[in-house]
């Protein structure tokens, strides 16, 4: 491992370009660091502008320098790293949908067994589970409205708000 890494113009051209079209402050912060760098800045120096560590800045140049920008701005975390693909879940769920858009009646229980059967696993630990896989997928709890069984008739009702007004009017 050299003692000190240099960044060429090309890379730091790279690096600037990658800056200005990012949106992620994380991202955002590392580049800077290695921009930073590049400029013959210390690492403590750097350090203190970002906030990093002296030893996290020289895995970030090392990686950099190493691997290349992909390294740098890429996340190893997101997307759908569950059991299935989206477009998978999406074709699962089809005649689930279908049902509900013929007027069925489609509840949770169903589409969790049927999804347990083709993963081949049960989810009793995991209760959650299937709620995550219909949210991703835009689906929502559609319920009718609740009365109250003691609820006043439509006419009764009427019939107060005509006395109201009227003993609002006679003041």
């Amino acid at each position: 491992m050299p003692s000190r890494y240099h960044i060429n113009e090309e890379q730091i051209a790279e690096l600037e370009k990658a800056r200005q079209n990012n949106k992620d402050k994380k991202v955002d912060k590392r580049l800077k660091a290695i921009l930073l760098h590049a400029e013959g800045n210390k690492r403590t120096e750097i350090a203190e502008k970002t906030e990093f560590t002296k030893t996290y800045i020289s895995k970030l140049v090392s990686k950099y320098c190493s691997k290349g920008l992909a390294a740098i701005v890429e996340s190893k975390y997101g997307g759908n790293h569950r059991n299935m693909s989206f477009s998978e879940e999406e074709e699962f769920l089809k005649p689930f949908l279908e049902a509900a858009e013929a007027g069925h009646f489609v509840e949770v229980s169903e589409i969790k067994r049927a999804y347990e059967e083709k993963l081949g696993r049960s989810f009793e630990n995991h209760n959650g589970q299937i709620y995550y896989v219909l949210h991703r997928h835009g689906w929502r709890k559609v319920k009718p409205r609740s009365k109250h069984p003691n609820k006043a008739s439509n006419e009764e009702i009427e019939s107060s708000k005509k006395l109201t007004q009227l003993s609002g009017k006679s003041n």
